[in-house]
């Protein structure tokens, strides 16, 4: 009974905390990570495009591409809209991105245009060991992790943004009729 209370309070704080527009200061650093963190894979990746390091098999075709890098686009997008005080509109785009993800990773895990043998190339000799470890079948489980993950969260952020609306309607009806609001 006390375990269901505490989640029940753990997502109305969370519906309470995405009605109000101010964006808490660990979600902005967050935020700034994510679009370092994107940027610097998307900057490895076109690395090893264009050096035709051997990363990219021949199935690498522009479908693969598109899904690859707009995985990346849409992570670093709606963290920066979170940068910007635009936290509405990146929630706004949660839900058809992350299914986006979802799909992109679940279509590149089935054809595997990959070849992480070569992953470490674009490195200097003193870094290669952040990413040596890598081989195609670790790639292939961290992929299965990442489809699960961006799943979980494409529903959870739907059911959260079905409670936030509901919220919010509650919060204008109560303002139009001069009550004090319920958040």
């Amino acid at each position: 009974m006390n375990k269901t209370k505490g989640i029940k309070s753990w997502f109305s704080k969370l519906v309470e905390e995405d009605v109000e527009d101010d964006i808490p200061y660990d979600e902005r650093v967050a935020s700034i990570a994510i679009v370092v963190f994107g940027v610097l894979i998307g900057l490895y990746f076109v690395a090893h495009q264009t050096w035709s390091t051997g990363l990219f098999t021949a199935t690498f075709g522009t479908l693969e591409m598109l899904l690859l890098y707009g995985s990346l686009i849409y992570w670093i997008v709606t963290s920066a809209l979170m940068l910007f005080s635009c936290k509405n509109l990146s929630r706004d785009f949660d839900i058809p991105g992350l299914f986006f993800v979802t799909v992109s990773i679940a279509w590149l895990f089935v054809v595997f245009p990959f070849d992480f043998a070569y992953v470490a190339d674009v490195l200097p000799d003193f870094l290669r060991f952040l990413v040596q470890w890598i081989s195609n079948d670790i790639a292939r489980v961290l992929m299965v992790l990442g489809i699960i993950l961006h799943l979980v969260l494409a529903v959870f952020s739907a059911i959260l943004r079905v409670f936030v609306r509901k919220a919010r309607a509650k919060r204008l009806i109560a303002v139009a009729n001069n009550e004090s609001t319920p958040y």
